[in-house]
């Protein structure tokens, strides 16, 4: 049933000589490139607590979405089913394992997360996210990449790590105390995570004596995403403990240097990861490339807002 839907999604693009690839293409790279964009600068600028909300759902989903995915170990529907020929350029970018979608898992916590926060007073754009988290997991599907079970579980997955998190940030709100705690259990599932997908056996499935997926490519996006909850909650740490920031406030000030904050990071996110593969190898540098942008986003740039604001030592307890 699944692979006679992605067919019928084939036949549709066929017949309207792949007009709308370029658009969902474009939708499932955003979700997994600059979507992360976003959040930061809510972090940034408009709500600390809500930002620092979604950011937390998204580095705790895609960490899940790696350890998940390495263990289940399912081939490309293409694989599954000559028939099945992707759209446009997805064939190149969507490498490695099918089970669950990586792009849905990235895109749901992120728009859902944003939906979440911005119910009560902004509606509209809550019912944006929505539509875009649900447009790139049928994205994916459209574009011949994953199954439908591929996104639903993702999608399932997601939304419970997005209600999971609302209950921990809760109970955080209750217990401030006990956030060190929550920090380290997410460096130690990080580094057993990390230990994990590195000893696990692999499939080595041959044909015509081509590996259909590497190992090692998939380990070493498995350690970008793991290493990015390990560098996230070192960095929330150091920004709790050293910087206790201010949200800059929708000032012309305070928009300016978050948008200036920006800049980095998209050089960061498009250039970063290559010349660190090329100092540390593949897995590690592509863990270190993603720890310096999660950690610029949560704890380096704050410090600059805070020292060019010139906001006060301490952050009045009911901002904190």
């Amino acid at each position: 049933m699944d692979i006679e839907y992605l067919l019928f999604l084939q036949n549709f693009r066929n017949s309207i000589n792949n007009a709308w690839t370029p658009f969902m293409e474009a939708v499932s790279l955003f979700a997994v490139t600059y979507l992360v964009m976003l959040p930061a600068f809510i972090y940034w600028c408009l709500d600390k607590k809500k930002g620092l909300y979604t950011l937390t759902t998204i580095v705790v989903t895609v960490a899940l979405n790696a350890v998940v995915k390495l263990t289940a170990c399912i081939y490309r529907p293409w694989i599954r089913d000559s028939r099945i020929l992707p759209a446009g350029d997805a064939i190149t970018t969507a490498t490695g394992y099918s089970f669950p979608s990586g792009h849905t898992m990235t895109a749901t916590p992120t728009y859902g997360a944003m939906a979440v926060v911005a119910w009560k007073k902004l509606r509209w754009f809550s019912c944006l996210c929505i539509v875009m988290l649900l447009l790139t997991g049928f994205s994916r599907n459209y574009l011949g990449v994953h199954t439908p079970q591929d996104v639903g579980v993702g999608l399932i997955l997601s939304c419970l790590c997005i209600y999971a998190i609302h209950k921990l940030f809760s109970h955080l709100d209750k217990h401030p105390e006990s956030t060190g705690k929550w920090l380290a259990a997410g460096v130690l599932f990080g580094i057993i995570s990390l230990i994990y997908i590195s000893v696990k056996p692999y499939p080595m499935d041959y044909v015509d004596g081509k590996l259909l997926v590497d190992p090692q490519r998939m380990m070493r996006d498995g350690f970008k995403d793991i290493g990015q909850l390990i560098a996230f909650c070192l960095a929330c740490y150091a920004e709790k403990k050293w910087v206790k920031f201010n949200e800059a406030g929708l000032t012309m000030q305070g928009v300016a240097i978050s948008l200036a904050g920006m800049i980095p990071l998209f050089f960061m996110i498009n250039y970063l990861q290559s010349p660190l593969v090329g100092i540390f190898g593949a897995h590690w540098g592509a863990l270190i490339s993603q720890a310096i942008i999660i950690s610029y986003i949560v704890v380096g740039w704050p410090a600059v807002i805070k020292f060019c604001l010139q906001q006060p030592k301490e952050v009045p307890a009911e901002a904190a």
